[in-house]
């Protein structure tokens, strides 16, 4: 288990008082002079603190990993970091236990995967109805029997090791009449043939995510899937994650929304000071799930939101059903209320993927600007070039439109193209400034930056534009450059921020 660094202020040390885990790296300090080079992982706080080490403590320590005992005194500077780090209390009585049983889940490396598609195989003996999607999914029609049988497992075992806790997700579809079971053994290490131990999970445990824990020793585990009835399953994606139980999924904190189809979106908000502007990122495509530009946006000391999606292989642009893109927009929305802000108070931003994200939902918020590295909007474009201009460079793009419309073909990308278009021109972008670096050659969507700048209508639109020699994925760190140093522009001019 990865160390987890703990700082605690009080006036009695815990680490006399209480059993430590031995993952924990314990530091008290009766007096906070300076902090670390990175935040540390949870903070209690015991006793009154100045103002000085208030200041210090909004440094070193990260959102919703803040406890404080009733013993603490609420001054207007402690009333403020317990406001920007979203802290919870804990009393007297729930500290043995907190540490014993909950301080394991803020460990600080985040973990999420998908298992591959390729990785999966249908039963040996399986005589039915075999339909691959792409990364969209797999489906099989057949009378899989009146009793619980193999259907399917994914050939590369997972490791888990003593003490860790890994969620699991299925994204799945099925006739009424099938019913189907998640079985998970986990094997001795170095052996094929030693159980440890067992998991089975039914249908109604599906509804929500279902955790394994393991207690025991290292080792392994296998899935597959057990099915019966008559009809028709489609296995879409199944997911693996460290869990923390509770405390957020991929970073304390984190959120986890998701549709009646069990297409899940992910969201971080960091109330950094409270002040304007709200910096929300849309993370790019990544086969690794979990957020991206965290230490980014925190550097910033700003409020941020960080939004993320695992969907296909990477993530699937976030389009979706009504009820999905809803969930993104209220997701938005729900962060602009909390803080009290407005429209104008908002900076919404993406790299590659991120920034169709941050393009088609700036439709429905009309942010104060859209910073924008390497802006795909013609999502059927990206997929038409799959073919010719970028032969194998990014088949998730045909994924999308099969996921979008039902079928990859050229009609469709086409169609794919007008959902976006037709939001974006129905929008209003008064006073919303266009910050974007693109790539001169791109090879993903060549015309975004000149169809954006054709299709703005709106009165008072500022467009701010840096072209970069290169295809699509050459020299990431002159658009990443570039676009850092537009975020402290528009922070720093716009918002008086100095110094971020």
């Amino acid at each position: 288990m990865d160390e987890i660094s703990v700082l605690q202020l009080g006036t009695k040390d815990w680490s006399n008082i209480y059993d430590i885990p031995d993952f924990a790296k314990w530091e008290y300090v009766d007096r906070l002079r300076e902090c670390p080079k990175r935040p540390y992982c949870i903070v209690f706080l015991d006793r009154k603190v100045d103002d000085a080490e208030a200041k210090l403590l909004m440094e070193c320590t990260k959102a919703y990993c803040l406890y404080v005992t009733p013993r603490v005194e609420m001054t207007k500077a402690t009333k403020e970091l317990c406001q920007s780090k979203m802290s919870k209390t804990i009393n007297d009585d729930e500290i043995e236990g907190f540490l014993r049983n909950e301080l394991k889940f803020y460990f600080p490396r985040s973990y999420g995967e998908k298992f591959r598609n390729n990785y999966l195989s249908v039963a040996h003996g399986y005589k039915g109805s075999i339909k691959w999607h792409g990364n969209c999914g797999i489906e099989l029609s057949d009378d899989f029997g009146e009793e619980y049988s193999q259907l399917i497992f994914w050939r590369n075992n997972i490791p888990i090791a003593k003490g860790q806790t890994i969620e699991f997700w299925m994204e799945y579809e099925k006739s009424d009449d099938v019913e189907i079971k998640l079985v998970i053994t986990q094997y001795l290490s170095g052996s094929l043939s030693n159980i440890i131990k067992k998991w089975e999970f039914y249908e109604d445990e599906f509804k929500h995510v279902v955790s394994i824990v393991n207690n025991d020793a290292a080792g392994p585990v296998s899935v597959s899937l057990h099915a019966k009835g008559k009809g028709t399953f489609k296995v879409i994606a199944l997911h693996d994650r460290y869990a923390r139980s509770g405390h957020g999924h991929f970073i304390p904190g984190g959120v986890r929304k998701f549709s009646s189809k069990r297409e899940e979106v992910f969201f971080y908000f960091d109330p950094g000071d409270m002040k304007p502007p709200l910096n929300v990122y849309f993370s790019g495509y990544k086969t690794r799930e979990g957020f991206e530009g965290y230490n980014l946006m925190r550097s910033m000391q700003a409020p941020f939101l960080l939004i993320s999606e695992a969907r296909l292989e990477g993530g699937g642009f976030y389009m979706g059903t009504k009820e999905y893109e809803d969930l993104i927009t209220e997701g938005i929305r729900e962060c602009i209320d909390i803080l009290n802000f407005n429209k104008n108070d908002v900076i919404m931003s993406g790299l590659s993927m991120g920034t169709f994200g941050a393009l088609y939902y700036g439709c429905d918020i009309s942010p104060h600007a859209l910073i924008l590295g390497k802006p795909l909007a013609n999502i059927g474009d990206v997929a038409l070039n799959e073919k010719l201009k970028r032969p194998g460079g990014f088949p998730t793009s045909l994924d999308v439109v099969m996921n979008i419309f039902g079928e990859s073909n050229k009609e469709n990308a086409f169609l794919l193209n007008e959902k976006f278009w037709e939001k974006f021109n129905g929008s209003n972008f008064n006073e919303t400034k266009f910050i974007m670096s693109y790539m001169i050659e791109d090879d993903y969507d060549s015309n975004a930056y000149k169809d954006v700048i054709s299709h703005l209508n709106s009165k008072g639109v500022k467009v701010y534009g840096k072209g970069v020699h290169g295809r699509h994925n050459d020299d990431t760190g002159a658009i990443v450059g570039w676009f850092k140093s537009q975020f402290d522009k528009v922070l720093r001019e716009d918002f008086d921020r100095r110094g971020n």
